[in-house]
């Protein structure tokens, strides 16, 4: 089972700010998974490691 990484070791994990994190949850498109429970939100490292993959470009001005 994965270890479940809290938002600001998810920041740090992706290079983003906590707060830009906060917003994005309400985002569906933002394409960075998380898991509730309760009232907690965490990440798990797969879903962050595949988030950065998806992210992943050869030159600037890639647009895809």
């Amino acid at each position: 089972m994965d270890r479940i990484l809290n938002t600001p070791q998810a920041a740090d994990a992706t290079g983003l700010a906590v707060s830009t994190l906060r917003k994005r949850r309400m985002d569906p498109n933002f394409g960075l998974k998380f898991v509730k429970i309760g009232r907690r939100v965490g990440y798990r490292p797969r879903d962050i490691e595949a988030f950065l993959e998806e992210r992943l470009r050869a030159s600037t001005s890639s647009a895809t």
